[in-house]
């Protein structure tokens, strides 16, 4: 198969990748010409008991445990579909916030289940691309021919479900991983069609290499993201200051004059690099660019002056920041030692695996190249050959612990007694202590004001759900096998 585009999307039971979990994927294969290419995938994964549903994400996908327990797959059968037939050679996976979101979920998934985290969007000529940045740049260097939507409060804003509506594009239903995927292939599709120098450029560079290649043979360049002003369309004009040591380039934005942090020590450097709440509090313009992260990021040449003025870009200004910056590279040297300081202070961060945390920890440490192998074979075995000594197979202590949990989670009637009360009291001890705040926070969302009947049907069964898996702590544990 030739080069070709995978859009995918996903929903979740919440915004934490390290500890949601995926219980709808979706995804369309197309042309880079954006035809459809086969039928779209539309799968339902089922919700494991040591997982509560955030209920405020369950309110904005309207899928309750029950319906995954009911109409959905398990983990390992999803994977098995996934690997097979959709991260197939030379796919470029494509969604809408999917770097910062979906591609997270879909690595911590993939790791629980003895799969490689990263080689599904680099190996066999595969990569991966993110369509918000590119709608980002589009508003911001190339307007023209696509209308722009605003939030209520009259702020710019590039929300997928209201740039669909103001183009009058086909998303009935968003919040559907499918209707999301659509909707995301019509943008692309209005991108292209109006802007289709600035969408191939942004393909282009999207690789790590690529990206790469750019911002080394720039003294200045725009650069666009949601980590700076909506007012300026997040956009601005950077100036690279040297490599970052874990990868990519730290950047300075040049709307800023570098006078006043030039002065300041190392300590006050890193005080004002911190995320600070307050608008009001004096922040560090600068910024790690990650070259293997799709940033959408273009030449000074494709600036015009309308541009520059609808973006309150003064290039004369910014070239004198920038000429001072040159005057004073002991200003990256000391950036330097702000990150030295915070690697050291992970380091010393050692955790170990347990059963309560090893499926949150992919990124304490790359799997060994003997236990990728070994996964490869563990994946296959059927359920009746992983045991406890299964386990040892593998030397990273992180797979130890997942085994006897990607066991329960994918085979759960095939526990011994002594497996299911383990699996049951480690569910009891993930959900129970949260049951209070849990219930309480249902209850908030059922009263609040403007809620439907739909919604207070979809709490209801939430609440039923928690009620009737975890009703108390006791010795007897609970009905998990036996369905809600």
């Amino acid at each position: 198969m030739s080069q070709s585009f995978f859009f995918y999307d996903l929903e979740t039971t919440g915004v934490n990748p390290r500890e949601g979990r995926i219980v709808q994927f979706a995804g369309q294969r197309t042309t880079l010409d954006l035809e459809p290419i086969g039928e779209p995938y539309d799968i339902c994964i089922k919700l494991s008991p040591d997982v509560l549903p955030e209920p405020d994400a369950v309110l904005i996908t309207g899928i309750t445990p029950q319906q995954t327990l009911e109409k959905g797959i398990t983990e390992k059968e999803f994977l098995g579909v996934f690997d097979s037939k959709i991260a197939t050679k030379d796919t470029i996976f494509v969604g809408y916030n999917s770097i910062r979101f979906d591609d997270e979920f879909m690595r911590y998934t993939l790791y629980r289940n003895f799969y490689d985290s990263y080689e599904w969007q680099w190996k066999n000529g595969n990569s991966r691309w993110d369509l918000l940045d590119m709608v980002r740049m589009t508003r911001a260097l190339r307007p023209e021919g696509i209308q722009w939507p605003f939030s209520s409060t009259g702020k710019h804003s590039n929300r997928l479900e209201l740039l669909t509506a103001v183009n009058k594009l086909d998303h009935a239903n968003a919040h559907d991983a499918l209707c999301d995927v659509k909707a995301t292939i019509a943008v692309a599709q209005l991108l292209k069609n109006k802007q289709p120098k600035l969408f191939q450029f942004l393909l282009d560079k999207r690789g790590k290499n690529a990206v790469e290649s750019f911002v080394s043979s720039q003294d200045m360049f725009i650069y666009t993201s949601g980590r700076y002003e909506g007012i300026y369309d997040n956009t601005t004009v950077v100036k690279p200051l040297g490599m970052h040591p874990e990868g990519g380039q730290l950047v300075y934005n040049l709307r800023h004059d570098p006078t006043q942090f030039l002065k300041m020590t190392v300590k006050e450097l890193a005080d004002a690099w911190q995320y600070q709440r307050d608008a009001s509090a004096l922040r560090l313009p600068v910024k790690v660019l990650k070259y293997n992260r799709c940033p959408a990021i273009a030449p000074l040449s494709v600036l015009d002056e309308s541009t520059k003025e609808r973006l309150h870009i003064d290039l004369d200004t910014m070239n004198t920041y920038a000429d001072i910056l040159d005057k004073n590279k002991t200003f990256y040297d000391k950036l330097l030692e702000i990150v030295d300081i915070t690697h050291k202070d992970r380091q010393q961060i050692q955790l170990v695996a347990s059963a309560t945390d090893a499926d949150t920890m992919l990124y304490d440490s790359f799997i060994p190249a003997e236990d990728k192998r070994r996964a490869i074979g563990f994946r296959q075995l059927s359920s009746d050959k992983i045991t406890e000594d299964t386990a040892n197979i593998f030397t990273d202590t992180r797979l130890k612990v997942l085994v006897p949990l990607y066991k329960a989670r994918n085979f759960p009637d095939s526990l011994s007694t002594q497996e299911a009360t383990a699996w049951e009291q480690f569910c009891l001890a993930k959900v129970v202590p949260k049951k209070a705040g849990y219930l309480e926070r249902i209850e908030q969302l059922y009263v609040a004001s403007g809620r439907t009947a739909k919604e207070k049907l979809v709490l209801d069964d939430l609440k039923k759900y928690i009620i009737r898996y975890f009703p108390v702590v006791s010795a007897t544990g609970f009905s998990w096998r036996k369905g809600v």
